[in-house]
């Protein structure tokens, strides 16, 4: 199992797994030349691109698409799997997303971690992957994602809550500052996020929330930091995004 650096662009293969592990991560931005699936063994991985951010919990993993710059982050230990695999060499979707992974899947990408990149692949590697590739399309995608708007008054809005979650601010004041009106800023958030702007707090709040509760900090503590003075509302809104109670999920 390779838990050393080893560049995948190097790696004469189409389609191959690499395992690292990390005291905690702050990668520096980068892109691949093939598409990825990041497994997230232990922890929780955040994944951040110029248009968006993913976060993975364990048992999960982020898909990213070849030639786009990211960056991943930690802010505890992770263990990662990282699936490369050339456009075509494999099912992959067309977009960036987080994708929830069976037990199944979680033991086929271990198994194929164990395999020695840097070599060609024989027989019984090859079967592995095709039955990996058989089954990605099955897997099924969560709305851990969270895109930002290209209006660059919309993202001043953005960035001012992404700097602090907790913030209280109604849209009106926070539109002030981004010298635009409430009503053309919500329009934005809608039209360039999909989402609404109450709706894109509370996914950044939610995906700030998991990595904090990955790092180990208390839910009552986390749902303040994140802007719920009722605990209560907090883990109802965990619950309905993820479908347990952040300490079942965490357990």
């Amino acid at each position: 199992m390779h838990t050393v650096p080893l560049d995948p662009d190097s790696v004469p293969r189409g389609a191959f797994v690499l395992a690292s592990r990390h005291d905690a991560l702050d990668q520096p931005w980068q892109s691949t030349r093939r598409a990825k699936l990041v497994q997230v063994a232990e922890g929780v991985l955040a994944v951040h691109a110029e248009n968006g951010l993913w976060v993975a919990p364990p048992h999960h993993a982020v898909w990213m698409l070849p030639g786009v710059l990211h960056r991943m982050s930690s802010l505890a230990p992770v263990a990662l799997r990282v699936l490369y695999a050339d456009e075509g060499a494999l099912p992959m979707p067309d977009h960036g997303c987080v994708v929830a992974l069976s037990g199944l899947m979680d033991e086929l990408l271990g198994a194929a971690a164990q395999f020695d990149a840097s070599t060609p692949a024989d027989d019984e590697q090859s079967r592995l992957m095709a039955v990996i590739g058989d089954r990605l399309p099955r897997l099924t995608e969560l709305a851990l994602a969270l895109v930002y708007p290209r209006d660059l008054r919309a993202r001043h809005i953005a960035d001012a809550l992404m700097a602090d979650p907790a913030r209280a601010d109604v849209l009106d004041d926070l539109a002030d500052e981004a010298s635009i009106t409430a009503r053309t800023a919500a329009r934005l958030f809608t039209k360039e996020t999909g989402l609404t702007f109450g709706q894109w707090r509370q996914q950044l709040r939610l995906l700030t929330a998991l990595q904090r509760l990955g790092a180990g900090t208390s839910v009552t503590q986390v749902a303040l930091e994140v802007g719920y003075s009722d605990v209560s509302s907090f883990i109802a809104v965990f619950k309905d995004a993820l479908g347990e109670t952040p300490a079942r999920f965490f357990r």
